[in-house]
C-alpha cells in the first residue's frame, strides 16, 4: 500500500495540562532490625520491582504514553520512612498507590493515608512470613479510618524464592492500576458545555457539582456564539483548514439524500455546510485543547483551550434550526484519525449529554479506544422481526436485539472494518494502520441531513456495525435523593441478515449509523432477556466499549463511590474495595449502595 500523507501515525503526546499520573509502589517490611528486617529486605524490593514491571509492560494512558512507576527509595518499615515515601510520590506526581509484602508489617504505623489516591495492598501468599496477616490487619486499619482499599492476595500459595506473579493476583493489579489511573487522569481535567441543554434532554443539564464532588472535574460553558465569532473572524488555522477540505474531499464520500427532491439543498449551499461543519471540528478541538497556531495569528487567549478531557456539544435546537448540525465534527473527533493523521480520539458528546459523555470518558480512558455514542433506539423481538420480515433472527441474535442508533457521535472505528485475524475489532490508536483508518472511511458515507430534523443542514455519518464484536454498554444517571448511578451490560454486536438489516433500518433514520447490539442474558433481573436489559435502561442514550470491561467499570464505580444499579459481570470478577464487604456479603448490589452512601463522593 503506498503511504499516505493523511495517515502518518502521531507520536504519543500530552495534550491535556498537568502531568501524566504515575503509579507509587510502597515496599512495607517489619521494622525489627538484627536480622528479621535485614532477611526481608531483598524479597520485599523485588515484589515491588516485579509489580512496576507488570503495570509499565501492560499498560499505557490513553494517549499512548507509557504509564511510569515510582517505587520508594527504601522499604517502609515505620512511620517515619512512610512520611519519606509520601513526600516522594507529592514531589513525583503519583495518582495511585499499591503497598507490597511479603511479611507482617506494623499496620497503621507503615499504611498511605492520602485520602484522595486510590490504594491497594499486595499481601504474598507464602508461609514463611505472615504476609496474609499483614494483609488483613492493614485492610482492616483502613476500614477503621475511612479509608478505602483493595486487598491482593493470591490463590495458591508460593515459595518464598519465587518473584513470579500468579495470574489471579496479576489481573487484579492491572484492573486496579489501570482504573485508578482514569481517576487520577479525570483530576483537575474540564467538561467543556457547548451551548446548554439540548431538547429538554436532562444529562444535557450539566451538573457541575456531580462533576466536581465525584470526579474532580471542572465545568467549563461556552456559548453556541462562540463558534459564529471564530468562524467570522478566521479564528482558526487556515493552512490546516485547507488540508482538511482537500481530505474531505477525498475520504468523505456523499451517501444519499433523504429529504424531498424539491427540499434538497443545492450544490452551492452544500459547499457552504462543508465548509462550515469542517471549521466547525477545528474549532471544537482547539476550544478543547488549545491550538497554538491560534497564537501566532494574534488570537492568545483563544489558544489555550479549556483543558477539556470531554465535551459536549448542544446542538438542537437553536443552532441546528439555522446552521449546519454537529454530527460530522462529533463523529470525526471521536474517531482514531482525520487530516492530521492517526491519534487518539477525543470524546465529544452528542446533545450535551454530558453524563453519556462521563460515561464515554471511562471507556476511553479503560480501554484506550474510541467510543461509541447511541441512542438505545428500539428493541426487536424474534417475533417481531419473523413478523415484518419473514426471516427468523440466528444465532446470538436469536433471543432479540437492540438497535442503537444515533445522528451525531458515533465513532467510524465502529465500522467494524479494523480486524485482527480476520476478526473484527477496534483497536487502541497506536494500533491502528494506514489500511484501517481507509477501510473505515470507505465504509462510510455522509449523508445530506434529514431538514426535517435538522433544518440547518449538515451531513450525518451512515455506516453499518459489521463482526460479531465483545462490547460493553455503559451509562451514568443521576437519581434525586440517590446521586448518581451506573449501568453496565456486556454483550456483542451482532450481524443481520442484510435484508432484515435494510427493512428495520429503513424504518428509522437510514441516514444514520447503525449497531445491532445483544446482551448477555443471565436469566435473572435486569438481565433475564434481552427485553427486559431495553425496559430497565435508564435513559435514551448509551455509552458503548470495544471488549467485555464491566469488571473495570465496577472497580472503578467503587473508586468514585458511584453504585452500580444494573450489570451482568460474573461474580468472581469482580472487585471492590476489602471495605464493602462490611456493607453484606449476600446482597452485593446492596452492600454497594450501603458503601457509597456511607462513603460519598470522592472529593466532598
Amino acid at each position: 500500500m503506498t503511504k499516505n500523507k493523511y495517515f502518518e501515525m502521531n507520536p504519543p503526546a500530552k495534550r491535556l495540562r498537568g502531568s501524566m499520573p504515575k503509579i507509587g509502589i510502597r515496599p512495607v517490611i517489619d521494622g525489627r532490625e538484627n536480622g528479621v528486617r535485614e532477611s526481608l529486605e531483598v524479597q520485599t524490593m523485588k515484589m515491588a520491582e516485579s509489580a512496576a514491571s507488570l503495570i509499565s509492560e501492560n499498560l499505557r494512558h490513553s494517549n499512548g504514553l507509557p504509564v511510569e512507576c515510582v517505587i520508594a527509595d527504601s522499604t517502609i518499615g515505620g512511620v517515619a520512612e512512610a512520611a519519606d515515601c509520601a513526600e516522594k510520590f507529592r514531589r513525583e506526581g503519583v495518582g495511585v498507590s499499591l503497598t507490597v509484602t511479603p511479611c507482617w508489617c506494623y499496620g497503621t504505623e507503615v499504611m498511605d493515608t492520602d485520602p484522595l489516591i486510590p490504594k491497594a495492598v499486595w499481601g504474598f501468599n507464602g508461609t514463611e512470613r505472615p504476609g496474609a496477616v499483614y494483609l488483613a490487619a492493614t485492610l482492616a486499619g483502613y476500614s477503621q479510618k475511612g479509608l478505602p482499599a483493595f486487598g491482593i492476595y493470591g490463590h495458591d500459595v508460593q515459595d518464598s524464592d519465587d518473584t513470579s506473579i500468579p495470574s489471579d493476583v496479576k489481573d487484579k493489579l492491572l484492573n486496579f492500576s489501570k482504573a485508578g489511573l482514569a481517576v487520577a487522569e479525570m483530576r483537575g481535567k474540564s467538561y467543556l458545555s457547548l451551548g446548554g441543554v439540548s431538547m429538554g434532554i436532562v444529562g444535557s443539564i450539566v451538573d457541575q457539582e456531580f462533576l466536581l464532588d465525584y470526579l474532580g472535574v471542572r465545568t467549563e460553558h461556552v456559548d453556541m456564539v462562540e463558534f459564529v465569532r471564530r468562524i467570522e473572524e478566521g479564528i482558526y488555522d487556515q493552512d490546516e483548514f485547507e488540508k482538511a477540505m482537500d481530505w474531505v474531499k477525498e475520504y468523505a464520500k456523499e451517501g444519499e439524500d433523504p429529504n424531498a427532491p424539491e427540499k434538497q439543498a443545492s450544490k452551492e449551499r452544500k459547499e457552504y455546510e462543508w465548509d462550515t461543519i469542517v471549521k466547525m471540528t477545528l474549532i471544537i478541538r482547539d476550544l478543547m485543547v488549545g491550538n497554538p497556531k491560534l497564537k501566532e495569528i494574534g488570537f492568545g487567549e483563544e489558544s489555550l483551550g479549556r483543558n477539556a478531557i470531554v465535551s459536549g456539544f448542544q446542538g438542537q435546537r437553536q443552532w441546528t434550526d439555522h446552521f449546519p448540525n454537529g454530527d460530522f465534527p462529533e463523529a470525526i473527533l471521536n474517531s482514531s484519525y482525520d487530516w492530521n493523521g492517526i491519534r487518539e480520539a477525543f470524546m465529544v458528546a452528542t446533545e450535551n449529554d454530558s453524563l453519556n459523555g462521563i460515561s464515554m470518558l471511562f471507556g476511553h480512558l479503560l480501554t484506550n479506544r474510541a467510543q461509541i455514542f447511541s441512542d438505545v433506539r428500539t428493541y426487536w423481538s424474534p417475533e417481531a422481526v419473523e413478523r415484518v420480515s419473514g426471516k427468523k433472527l440466528e444465532g446470538k441474535a436469536s433471543n432479540g436485539i437492540i438497535h442503537l442508533i444515533n445522528s451525531g457521535s458515533t465513532t467510524l472505528d465502529a465500522t467494524g472494518q479494523m480486524k485482527d485475524d480476520g476478526e473484527s475489532v477496534m483497536k487502541p490508536y497506536w494500533d491502528i494502520t494506514q489500511e484501517d483508518a481507509e477501510k473505515c472511511l470507505d465504509a462510510t458515507r455522509w449523508c445530506a441531513a434529514d431538514l426535517g430534523y435538522f433544518r440547518g443542514g449538515g451531513f450525518s455519518s451512515q455506516f453499518l456495525t459489521t463482526g460479531e464484536m465483545p462490547v460493553t454498554m455503559t451509562r451514568i444517571n443521576i437519581v434525586k435523593g440517590l446521586g448518581p448511578v451506573i449501568q453496565i451490560a456486556e454483550g456483542y454486536t451482532v450481524n443481520l441478515d442484510p435484508e432484515v438489516n435494510k427493512l428495520l433500518d429503513r424504518r428509522t433514520n437510514p441516514t444514520w449509523p447503525t449497531t445491532w447490539f445483544v446482551p448477555n442474558i443471565t436469566g435473572d433481573g435486569p438481565f433475564k432477556d434481552v427485553y427486559s436489559v431495553m425496559a430497565n435502561w435508564g435513559a435514551n442514550h448509551g455509552a458503548i466499549s470495544y471488549g467485555h470491561i464491566g469488571n473495570q467499570l465496577i472497580t472503578l464505580a467503587s473508586m468514585l463511590r458511584i453504585p452500580v444499579n444494573m450489570h451482568n459481570v460474573p461474580p468472581d470478577k469482580i472487585f471492590r474495595p476489602s471495605a464493602w464487604s462490611a456493607f453484606g456479603t449476600q446482597d452485593l448490589e446492596g452492600g454497594d449502595y450501603r458503601a457509597c452512601k456511607n462513603y460519598g463522593p470522592l472529593y466532598s
